[in-house]
């Protein structure tokens, strides 16, 4: 029964950061800070753009189950969150036509995403510590 809290829990704490990230996301897009540092990205904030990032989200949030740095919460939030932006650069945004690393959308799109996924990663990390679901 505690795998099954702890699951559940890695899973909001995912979607949480999803959230978290999503709105960072849509919020420098909507006041052109992306624009103005050379990230080509303003989605509008909708469901249909925000339900799949809450879901792969959650599923990520599955990665906080590993055994490992779970009294360094930020640094392990940090660590994590370095999986979903590998993923982002070297899957996603090729198969979008972005290119490798994701330069087709600026040449700060590595670290924009870097920067977001670390927002992500150190909220769900912190929603983990607080519900003593680890981290």
């Amino acid at each position: 029964m505690a795998w099954i809290k702890r699951i559940i829990l890695c899973l909001v704490a995912g979607a949480l950061g999803g959230l978290a990230n999503s709105i960072a996301v849509w919020l420098f897009g909507a006041v052109g800070i992306s624009q103005a540092l050379g990230f080509m990205m303003a989605p509008a904030l909708t469901i249909g753009w925000l339900l799949p990032r809450l879901f792969y989200g959650a599923l990520w949030g599955l990665l906080f189950l590993l055994p490992f740095w779970e009294r360094r919460w930020v640094l392990k939030g940090l660590l994590i969150s370095l999986v979903p932006t590998a993923y982002m650069l070297l899957v996603v945004f090729p198969k979008l036509g972005k290119g490798m690393w994701g330069f087709g959308s600026g040449a700060t799109a590595p670290l924009f995403v870097l920067f977001f996924n670390a927002i992500w990663g150190v909220v769900a990390a912190y929603f983990l510590l607080r519900t003593d679901g680890k981290a």
